[in-house]
């Protein structure tokens, strides 16, 4: 085994700081949407092959690759950093705020590609670790379906650069700057929607007897779909069914023809996950069949759970600890959102981790939102500690 101070440590990005935040104030200045990411992948791909590596463009989409080997070791580890915003008009006021009005990097995107570019840089210079280093930047992880992960995925992402296991992360609102978060098992929620036509028959409001109203048929069913979690679903479970949107009708005298209701359902589980659509579908078709309307229902399956594997989870822990301290690493919540980092997961063992952004941080795709520039370094030496830790020679 290698001695510890063989791996990156903190202390060895304290001269990378400055430039770590020109990088991810400039990137923040200049967002790009989902599938828009042209500009941003040209700056990503031209700094990684100013540092030596083997980079390949336009990878399902914007989505940049690239790879360094040294040593003789087989071994390769990948690790993903997203790179698209979002189409939000930024209220922050700051000096580098989005130069694009209507596009912001109100989720940290801009952080999550410069805390990867420079481990990249470190690695690259350093050069202690034995296999291949694959970094991934990838496009559109805000599109839904198909997500930046999927397009990788299917133009050979893991065909054309073998891996063999991937790791990201995520800032995370609420946790101090600097610190860790890990969870092996799933972490964040698998994420479907549902759209729900009800037909019943229109008429005047007066004459509701010679109808088949559809608005009393979507009333009944989202208050009976508040049944669904609380009456099917484990209690040591969790679950979500929201009733986002309920449309219907165009003046107050007339009973509609259409009633139209959409629905977000999440989970952590893939049984759950089942259940959820079987539930959901079979009470929707008999509340309508019950009123003599007819129904259509679209059950959209979007990202899966994404779900850490136990192993490399333990092991990207006690980096983190190595790193920062076991005081400066907790245990990550289950998080209701989603993301596409599950895809990749569904192909390679790995975990998915959360980088503290702050208590006083505003939450994620707010107006307000900014990454904290006082975790980039941390980032940074997690992810060379980590590949110099993985790549590691055995004694």
């Amino acid at each position: 085994m290698l001695q510890d101070n063989a791996f990156a440590r903190l202390s060895d990005f304290d001269a990378m700081e400055a430039e770590l935040k020109a990088v991810r104030q400039y990137l923040h200045a200049h967002p790009e949407l989902s599938l828009e990411e042209a500009e941003t992948a040209r700056f990503v791909a031209e700094k990684l092959e100013a540092f030596g590596y083997e980079v390949t463009r336009n990878v399902g989409g914007h989505g940049v690759v690239a790879r360094l080997t040294a040593g003789t070791g087989k071994k390769s580890i990948g690790i993903r950093a997203d790179m698209d915003a979002l189409p939000i008009l930024e209220e922050t006021g700051l000096a580098y705020a989005s130069t694009s009005p209507g596009k912001m990097h109100a989720c940290g995107h801009d952080g999550h590609t410069t805390v990867l570019l420079g481990a990249a840089e470190y690695l690259a210079k350093t050069r202690r670790f034995d296999g291949t280093v694959t970094l991934i930047f990838q496009p559109a992880e805000e599109n839904g379906r198909p997500s930046g992960a999927q397009k990788m995925i299917a133009d050979g992402l893991f065909e054309r650069f073998p891996m063999d296991a991937i790791f990201g992360l995520h800032n995370h609102p609420g946790a101090p700057e600097g610190t860790l978060l890990t969870r092996s098992g799933p972490i964040m929620a698998s994420s479907d929607t549902v759209n729900i036509t009800i037909t019943g028959k229109g008429g005047h409001a007066s004459r509701p007897h010679l109808t088949v109203d559809p608005v009393v048929v979507a009333c009944n069913l989202v208050v009976s779909l508040q049944t669904v979690v609380s009456r099917n679903i484990d209690p040591t479970q969790t679950a979500v069914v929201t009733v986002g949107t309920i449309h219907a009708g165009q003046a107050v005298n007339v009973i509609p023809e259409y009633a139209k209701l959409a629905l977000s359902v999440r989970c952590f589980e893939p049984k759950v996950r089942d259940l959820l659509e079987t539930r959901i579908t079979k009470l929707a078709r008999s509340i309508a069949e019950g009123f003599d309307a007819s129904i259509e229902i679209d059950y959209d399956r979007g990202y899966p759970v994404v779900v850490n594997s136990e192993k490399e989870t333990a092991f990207a822990r006690t980096v983190a600890e190595e790193l920062i301290g076991a005081e400066n690493v907790a245990t990550c919540p289950l998080i209701p959102g989603s993301e596409d980092f599950s895809y990749f997961l569904e192909h390679k063992p790995g975990s998915f981790l959360r980088l503290g952004n702050g208590t006083t941080s505003a939450i994620l795709h707010s107006s307000k939102y900014d990454f904290a520039d006082g975790s980039l370094t941390t980032g940074a030496a997690m992810w060379a500690r980590l590949a110099e830790r993985f790549l590691q020679e055995e004694a």
